[in-house]
């Protein structure tokens, strides 16, 4: 937003109406050992054209993945985005709508909402879709809680397959809530270990939680992992790559009652991790202990077609101290970006955006794999990422990749001491041929 400075006379004719004579009369309560005196040692002036200059300067030393080679993946990826997605977002009536708490007034917001809802239980397989949450990680939390809140226990039975960020999330949020938190290993495929999750899922368990394709980008037997949960009473909680659930069974179809899944591969950027969306979807019976707000579709006293806020769980709203979650904002505007996304590219056109990122994926890692010093991590299958395990050490596969200024792979031994020489590597359709020959290249010609 522009900056528009006080004159002198503002100022005089605010601290008149407040009723001090002078600014430091405004700061009087904090004592003056902790009140800095004299000027702030800042660099001379600088007209608004140095200032540009400076700022263009620094921001030219980042490296982003505009331009370069980018095999980055881990929750957030690098995906072609159609020009209307952008211009259709940036439209003012889009962007000036924060919540439409008074639903008379906001018929544009909700209705696109109620489309955003729609689609995702589409894509999900599911009965219903909230309108959308912050992001990934606490989406998946929060199915968590709420399907503790629904069974009534407090053990969370989690696979160690979901992200790390995930999984600290949950143990943040839940740190105070006296939850018992069960993580469960992989196995050499890279999979959750079924045997191990079905000797920790109890008659105390309230979820079973696990992420397809999980972080190390395999596909994870959702069915089994369902088939477990249910066993026992208990709920069955995923967290899901959009782009994937064009080609791979549903949610809902391989039997969990909540799905979520973090939002920026639809139709938003990676933008240093954010900001992006969460969305979030579940069986009908389940409905009024869902997050956040649903947006339903009804009609007036003169039959005309209308949309309202028909379930409003947060805490700011009725509900106050009953509410299902504390959560009280949602990135609807992103949501919106991925509205537009889906919309422009449909159901056949994500099928073909997920085709690419599998054909273009299990080519790569096929000649990576073939390549001396090369092999895969886990033999499990998978989407769009992959595991590479380097007989090098890994700093020297990273100073290779560097050099030939490709972005990627990501360092698993962070969260994963098992993997201590392996990189994880991500493939879109953004990626393109010459961009993977790169790959394959640098990967594998260390030797």
């Amino acid at each position: 937003m522009p900056y528009v400075p006080h004159t002198e006379e503002d100022v005089r004719e605010m601290l008149a109406a407040i009723g001090v004579r002078t600014l430091d009369d405004l700061f009087t309560s904090i004592p003056k050992d902790f009140r800095r005196s004299g000027l702030l040692d800042l660099p001379p002036s600088q007209t608004e054209t140095e200032v540009m200059r400076d700022v263009t300067d620094l921001a030219s030393w980042n490296r982003n993945a505009d331009g370069k080679p980018c095999f980055l993946g881990g929750g957030m990826y690098r995906h072609l985005i159609p020009a209307a997605v952008d211009h259709l977002q940036s439209r003012s009536d889009f962007v000036t709508p924060y919540t439409p708490y008074q639903p008379e007034v906001s018929q544009g917001t909700l209705r696109w909402l109620y489309e955003y809802q729609t689609m995702i239980a589409e894509l999900t397989g599911l009965d219903v879709s909230n309108a959308c949450m912050w992001e990934g990680p606490t989406a998946f939390v929060e199915g968590l809680r709420m399907a503790a809140s629904v069974v009534n226990r407090k053990k969370l039975v989690v696979s160690r397959g979901v992200h790390p960020h995930t999984r600290q999330a949950l143990r943040t949020i839940t740190k105070y809530l006296e939850f018992e938190i069960v993580e469960i290993p992989l196995g050499a495929d890279g999979r959750t270990d079924m045997a191990k999750l079905r000797a920790a899922v109890d008659d105390r368990t309230a979820a079973v939680g696990i992420q397809s394709p999980n972080f190390l980008g395999v596909i994870e037997d959702g069915a089994a992992a369902c088939e477990i949960a249910h066993g026992k009473g208990a709920l069955a909680v995923g967290s899901f790559y959009a782009i994937s659930l064009a080609l791979l069974a549903s949610p809902g179809e391989l039997g969990f009652d909540i799905a979520t899944g973090e939002g920026q591969p639809l139709g938003n950027y990676l933008g240093y991790g954010g900001p992006s969306f969460g969305f979030f979807a579940t069986k009908k019976e389940f409905l009024r202990s869902m997050p956040a707000r649903i947006v339903g579709k009804t009609v007036d006293r003169e039959g005309k077609r209308g949309f309202v806020l028909t379930m409003t769980t947060r805490e700011q709203h009725i509900r106050r101290e009953k509410a299902t979650s504390n959560i009280c904002t949602s990135n609807t505007l992103m949501a919106l970006r991925g509205v537009i996304y889906l919309s422009m590219l449909g159901p056949q056109g994500l099928k073909e955006v997920a085709e690419q990122c599998v054909e273009k994926a299990h080519a790569t890692a096929e000649r990576i794999f073939a390549s001396k010093g090369c092999a895969p991590a886990v033999s499990g299958p998978f989407f769009h990422e992959f595991t590479v395990k380097f007989e090098q050490p890994i700093e020297k596969v990273r100073d290779r990749l560097a050099r030939r200024e490709i972005l990627g792979g990501i360092e698993l031994r962070r969260w994963y001491p098992e993997y201590s020489n392996s990189l994880l590597f991500a493939v879109t359709e953004a990626n393109t041929k010459a961009e993977c020959d790169m790959l394959v290249d640098a990967a594998g010609g260390i030797f």
